[in-house]
């Protein structure tokens, strides 16, 4: 059965790494589903795609056939061992979700759809983003496991803004979007720093929420191991990560570059720490501007990130 909500990734069939790719969203027959949400809100009309919505593909892309021969069957020194770990564990793609020109706020709309289907299904949802308004109608779907979820949220940036031209919906929202659901608990963001979207008022209004805000200088100088601490123990969580959060030496391939991001190092142990803390419900990559990317730097990155947060999940049971 073919889901209207989605489309085959790409001009052709390549998934991630070569995965199968199902379009069943209300039978996906997963543990684990990769879904690309290629169309954030714009912020001005008429201006729908932008660079952005290009990582879903690029980063399926990035790696030949026999890269991927050796990432899903070779001895992986990241995870100890091969990627499954050698369990019966299913991973899909379900591909993109279908866009309508006409109307901008109907991706938001499928792709909310498309998650709820996925989580309904029991299965660990891995988002390829697109802008970081991409993550608001996957938190929102969240609501179907019924508890209280902590959101951890990777960024340069505070993302706490409440409007741009009249619009709510944009990547400079996302944590503001899900302070208000009810269904989300506890936020704790890390690596914020230099110039970025906040000003004092949206600074202010998210320590009134509760968010514990790690920036990145504080986040260097305590280390991974005491920001994981700070993160309430037991689950369930919500993994967002804005790749300018990361450093720009090792994620370049960003619209808004800013020194004195998270390292590979970090950004490992904080997957793998996470997971090990409670159940991840599932993540999301977004704001990879692929036109912006030296020596595919950004998309080893990236698929290293999403190998690693598989590899964890499967070992975590």
């Amino acid at each position: 059965m073919s889901s209207t909500l989605t489309k085959p990734p790409g001009a052709g069939p390549d998934t991630f790494l070569d995965f199968p790719y199902q379009p069943d969203l209300d039978n996906p027959d997963a543990d684990i589903a990769v879904l690309g949400i290629p169309f954030g809100m714009p912020y001005e009309t008429g201006v729908v795609a932008n660079d952005q919505c290009r990582a879903p593909d690029a980063i399926r892309q990035a790696s030949s056939k026999v890269d991927i021969a050796y990432t899903r069957n070779h001895f992986d020194w990241d995870l100890g061992g091969r990627l499954l770990d050698g369990r019966e564990v299913r991973v899909v793609d379900c591909g993109n979700v279908t866009a309508d020109e006409a109307d901008p706020r109907e991706h938001y709309r499928r792709a909310e759809q498309a998650a709820r289907k996925i989580f309904s299904a029991k299965a660990t949802l891995i988002t390829l983003g697109g802008d970081h308004g991409v993550p608001i109608p996957v938190i929102r779907a969240l609501e179907v496991f019924g508890e209280s979820v902590t959101l951890v949220h990777v960024d340069a940036h505070l993302d706490w803004r409440d409007e741009i031209n009249g619009e709510t919906q944009g990547y400079s929202s996302p944590i503001r979007r899900a302070a208000e659901l009810p269904w989300i608990d506890r936020i704790v963001q890390i690596g914020m720093r230099g110039i970025g979207s906040a000003r004092d008022a949206e600074v202010q209004d998210a320590l009134e929420y509760g968010a514990e805000i790690i920036d990145a200088y504080e986040m260097h100088e305590i280390g991974m191991v005491e920001v994981l601490k700070r993160i309430p123990d037991g689950g369930p969580y919500y993994l967002t990560i804005d790749a300018d959060g990361i450093d720009p030496t090792i994620m370049p391939a960003v619209m808004a570059q800013t020194p004195g991001g998270l390292d590979w190092l970090q950004v490992r142990q904080l997957i793998h720490g996470l997971i090990n803390k409670g159940r991840v419900l599932g993540m999301d990559l977004v704001e990879i501007a692929p036109m912006h990317d030296v020596g595919r730097i950004t998309m080893v990155h990236a698929e290293r990130l999403i190998c690693n947060f598989i590899g964890a999940s499967v070992r975590a049971d």
